[in-house]
This record gives structure tokens, sequence and C-alpha cells, in this order.
């Protein structure tokens, strides 16, 4: 399961990079705050740091762009999460 959300992550992720525009943002930041939820539920604040760090050095390697801001989608899931 953790191998299928982190593709998913990453794929919402670099789509909205690429596409900041697209009417279709608000549906992804939804689904990636869904996945934030899923990640903390089955592994705490450890899963999430985990995940976003290996999403952000893949997307960064891939598609050369920084997904650090959307780490605020995950605010409110724990209070340890405050970005």
């Amino acid at each position: 399961m953790d191998f299928m959300l982190e593709e998913e992550l990453l794929d919402l992720m670099t789509f909205c990079l690429q596409n900041p525009e697209s009417t279709e943002i608000s549906e992804k930041h939804k689904r990636i705050t869904e996945i934030g939820g899923e990640l903390y539920a089955d592994g705490g604040i450890d899963a999430l740091e985990n995940f976003f760090f290996v999403v952000k050095n893949r997307i960064i390697q891939e598609i050369d762009k920084d997904p650090s801001p959307m780490r605020s989608l995950w605010n409110g899931i724990s209070d340890e999460w405050n970005f």
C-alpha cells in the first residue's frame, strides 16, 4: 500500500507543479490531503516526514521543481505538522 500511495502522491504533486493554472488543482490538493491523513493514521508524524522527503527528492530530480509549499496541505492532520 505504501508504494501505491507514494506513486499517487508523486503523480498528484507533479501535476500540480506542472499545471498551476489547471481547474483540477483543488481536486488534486484534496486528494493530497486525504493521503496525508491515511499516512498519519498508519504511521504517525514519521510517516508524513518520510513520505514527503522521498516524494520531494523524486520530484526535484524528475522535473526540477520543489513541492515544499504543498507541505501545508497536511497542516491540521497533527499538531506536530505545521508548515
